[in-house]
């Protein structure tokens, strides 16, 4: 069976990025966000994903960028339970 895309997982790969990247800006000064390349990134997340889904990743993101803090707490943060905790 042929793989899809260019790794046979383009579309997980991609989220991934675009979500460690809006959470990486996400801490830069407010003064510093680049909002409007910000909010395509989240039309880019959203298109095609359930919102739990992108939350998910962006919950995810954050526990790689941060290690030291919580990682029920930014589950919850994000609107997460601790099911998936």
């Amino acid at each position: 069976m042929p793989k899809k895309g260019i790794t046979g997982h383009d579309d997980w790969v991609l989220t991934e990025a675009l979500a460690t990247a809006l959470v990486a800006l996400e801490q830069l000064e407010p003064k510093h966000q680049p909002n409007a390349h910000m909010d395509d990134i989240r039309k880019l997340l959203a298109n095609g994903k359930e919102p739990a889904a992108v939350s998910l990743h962006l919950a995810q993101a954050k526990c790689r960028l941060f290690p030291e803090l919580d990682p029920l707490e930014i589950y919850r943060e994000y609107g997460i339970g601790d099911e998936y905790g």
